[in-house]
């Protein structure tokens, strides 16, 4: 009997539905798609959401998710950039009303960065679903300060659906020091922490961190299939001007140039991907920053050619598989090769701020190596690591 010959598109078909079945059993299931979890903890409470564009569970905003399942929405706290995510960094967020569902919009950025008495009476819960990138001075982990603060004052709950933190596979960086706490720095953690939103939220309660030691009324809910160890790629930009997992990567070196004359390349089509100015001497990259509406409207150098480096490439093929992304070497090469060092550090007061200390501005003037300035944080960084240990939720 003659044997019937496999069909090869057959076989491409199973290849290929073989392909989509393995990812999904390995992948990752955030906080907000456990919905088991935490909607019985909703049930016949008034609920608020801090959140923003990035609180989806799957393609279903949070929001139309809890409406859809019957839950007391009353209203929606949103943090720097918006609700929507459309704000641009340090510009004014307003309140209003969300377009969609009609649910009044409180902004915690600007004067208002702490709920009220008055805002959160009306409540029994307040979910915290926002997607972080694991740096100090990114602000969602300010605001989350706040939140809970604002929470264990008026007896509240706070619910954090977890995240993945694209950059929580290793701790970097200097520890803040006091003296130089700000919105952009709230805590003594070193600029990489390599801990989840839920994590985080674990150690402000654990560290006494809320004004007056007071203790949050806190719940994680944790992801599946998550480890420290874990490379994650976002599905949905966490700003307006994090654009790209290369970004992403770059942006824990990258934002102390918010502080000194050199642009990241706000105003261009890869922000945080390239650095420059139009008066340095090295590199061979070349672009001009223009306004982008919504993103970067006002951006630095503004229609002046800057002169520096494109980091995509590397970022891309070799950050991705690097345990440490963190380095001071780019702030080093910006400074030694600019013209007029004295001008150089034009907001240093905001520099400091970033980096938690004076040290590494002080230490870059002195003209002190790359391994001296590392050196001079280690002691911190390894008391840090060690008690970040207890608050892990995840493997490393």
């Amino acid at each position: 009997m003659r044997k019937s010959r496999p069909n090869p598109a057959r076989i491409i078909i199973s290849i290929l539905l073989i392909m989509m079945i393995l990812p999904l059993s390995a992948q990752i299931r955030t906080g907000a798609e456990r919905t088991e979890e935490y909607m019985p903890l909703l049930r016949g409470k008034r609920v608020a959401i801090c959140g923003n564009h990035t609180s989806m569970v799957g393609y279903v905003h949070l929001a139309d998710t809890l409406l859809s399942s019957g839950i007391n929405l009353v209203k929606i706290f949103c943090p720097e950039h918006g609700f929507r995510g459309e704000a641009e960094a340090g510009a004014k967020v307003e309140s209003g009303r969300d377009t969609k569902t009609g649910l009044p919009i409180i902004s915690l950025y600007g004067k208002n960065k702490k709920p009220t008495k008055e805002q959160i009476s009306d409540l029994d819960v307040i979910i915290f679903d926002i997607q972080d990138v694991g740096c100090r001075f990114y602000t969602y982990i300010s605001t989350l300060h706040y939140v809970m603060e604002a929470a264990a004052e008026q007896g509240k709950e706070v619910i954090i659906l977890d995240r993945p933190n694209p950059n929580g596979h290793y701790v970097a960086g200097p520890v803040l020091e006091t003296g130089y706490t700000s919105f952009v720095g709230m805590h003594k953690v070193p600029v990489v922490h390599g801990m989840t939103i839920g994590e985080y939220g674990q150690m402000t309660n654990g560290e006494g961190w809320l004004a007056g030691g007071v203790k949050c009324n806190l719940t994680v809910i944790k992801m599946d299939g998550y480890t420290h160890s874990t490379r994650y790629s976002l599905p949905i930009a966490p700003s307006p001007n994090l654009r790209s997992d290369a970004a992403i990567l770059l942006y824990p070196s990258l934002c102390f140039f918010e502080g000194t004359c050199i642009s990241v390349g706000r105003g261009t089509s890869t922000p945080f991907e390239v650095y420059g100015a139009p008066e340095l001497t090295a590199g061979d990259f070349f672009f001009t920053p223009t306004p982008i509406k919504g993103v970067s409207e006002n951006p630095p150098h503004k229609g002046e050619k800057c002169r520096g480096f494109s980091l995509s490439t590397f970022a891309n093929e070799e950050l991705k598989e690097t345990h440490n992304n963190f380095t001071i070497k780019y702030l080093l090469t910006a400074y030694n090769t600019h013209p007029d060092k004295s001008k150089f550090f034009t907001n240093a007061a905001f520099f400091d701020k970033l980096a938690g200390t004076s040290k590494l501005r002080e230490m870059i003037i002195a003209g002190k190596t790359e391994q001296e300035i590392e050196e001079s944080w280690s002691e911190n960084l390894r008391q840090f690591i060690v008690m970040r240990r207890q608050y892990l939720l995840y493997e490393e």
